[in-house]
């Protein structure tokens, strides 16, 4: 969390807090360490008492929406009865995807071909052949 902070942006927090807390401050940083540690104390009893409720080993982790359904109550033949019909979508999706990688690739080498090789550090652009014109009321 304070990763990206450096000693003096650190420093400069703590002189912030010391001029608005004042003498209070070590109580202060007691109550808030207390709070975290009962924080973490209430986390970590309902994970035991969902565990003990289910029956299963469930971390903390685990108490996400996504990752509970997939963990807990389903089963394989349930997440790929769910995963099938999404399957034939993504899978056509991924063809068309390397299809037209594929052809940016062909016009690319064509372009770099027609321009005797490719420039080191420059965009390599054909002045015979426009750039196509792309409009976005065609596209509805």
């Amino acid at each position: 969390m304070l990763d990206n902070l450096n000693w003096w942006e650190i420093g400069a927090l703590l002189l912030l807090a010391l001029l608005i807390f004042g003498d209070r401050l070590p109580a202060v940083i007691t109550d808030g360490l207390r709070l975290v540690r009962n924080l973490r104390n209430m986390a970590r009893n309902a994970t035991g008492d969902l565990s003990r409720e289910l029956g299963t080993d469930i971390q903390l982790e685990d108490l996400h929406p996504k990752a509970f359904i997939r963990k807990h109550l389903l089963s394989e033949e349930d997440e790929a009865a769910i995963r099938k019909p999404l399957q034939g979508v993504y899978d056509n999706l991924r063809a068309d995807v390397s299809s037209v990688h594929d052809d940016l690739k062909d016009v690319a080498s064509s372009a770099d071909l027609r321009s005797d090789g490719p420039r080191s550090g420059t965009a390599t652009s054909s002045p015979s052949a426009p750039a196509p014109r792309v409009s976005y009321d065609d596209a509805t």
